[in-house]
């Protein structure tokens, strides 16, 4: 679904992304983990095409990212950003619909097919009964669903999470990336952002780990979330524990463990 190749940026004089090749196939959950200015959010905006001065490619769905106008780019691929601000008091319902506006023409205004695919939207992430709550009301949890269901209505199969579950508590952590994985056993294309090495390991199906601007490793969870790949990747001595038959791995600096 997503091809990244020999793709490097840097802002000014100063190398960002340096050679990175990845790929994505449709259905995969792919998590992004790294230390903070490492690149992941200067990796996203190119793939998003926000950032075109990148050497290397981005081919979606077949077709290089540099070829597809903003319109076609919307309607293979959402963004899901940390945080969303609305000025104004729109409701539930409204910011959703704001997902449609990729399908429809210049002069075309939603209609009941896309009210009713709002609708459906709300339903699937389980807040169809705040659908007339207003946006800013919400509570980060129930906002991050709402822009969930926002691009699910924009129909694009690719969506990319930039942290998520940043701001949020456990259980809104857990209520967002268990929507999310459910997506991806639909047949969605889900890469997110993270900070945190137990959610990568819990809820994807594979692990990407930057460091100094480049791929450190990639491979399945069990394979990378191991002392070595993460001691290394934040330059920390860490243990690393099995709960629930080894289906969750806790990461602790080891200084934390020491009596």
């Amino acid at each position: 679904m997503i091809r990244v190749e020999s793709l490097s940026y840097s802002y000014g004089d100063y190398p960002v992304l340096k050679d990175i090749s990845f790929h994505v196939k449709k259905g995969e959950f792919l998590s992004v983990l790294g230390s903070n200015g490492v690149g992941k959010s200067t990796l996203f905006r190119c793939m998003l095409g926000l950032l075109p001065g990148y050497s290397g490619s981005v081919v979606l769905d077949g077709k290089d990212i540099r070829s597809l106008p903003p319109r076609e780019m919307a309607k293979l691929t959402a963004y899901i950003p940390q945080t969303t601000v609305s000025i104004y008091n729109f409701s539930v319902q409204d910011i959703v619909l704001m997902g449609a506006t990729a399908g429809l023409s210049a002069l075309r205004s939603p209609g009941r097919s896309e009210q009713e695919r709002v609708l459906w939207a709300l339903e699937k992430v389980g807040i169809s009964h705040l659908k007339d709550r207003c946006f800013n009301h919400l509570s980060g949890g129930e906002q991050q669903l709402a822009i969930l269901a926002r691009a699910l209505v924009q129909d694009a199969k690719v969506l990319m999470l930039d942290e998520p579950t940043a701001s949020l508590d456990f259980a809104n952590q857990m209520l967002v990336l268990t929507e999310v994985r459910e997506l991806s056993r639909e047949g969605y294309t889900i890469i997110q952002t993270t900070h945190n090495p137990e959610h990568a390991y819990y809820f994807s199906d594979r692990i990407l780990t930057l460091k100094d601007g480049e791929v450190f490793c990639i491979g399945k969870p069990q394979e990378v979330i191991v002392p070595e790949v993460i001691g290394e990747l934040y330059e920390m001595d860490v243990e690393i524990s099995p709960l629930y038959g080894d289906r969750v791995r806790v990461c602790t600096p080891s200084f934390l463990t020491k009596t």
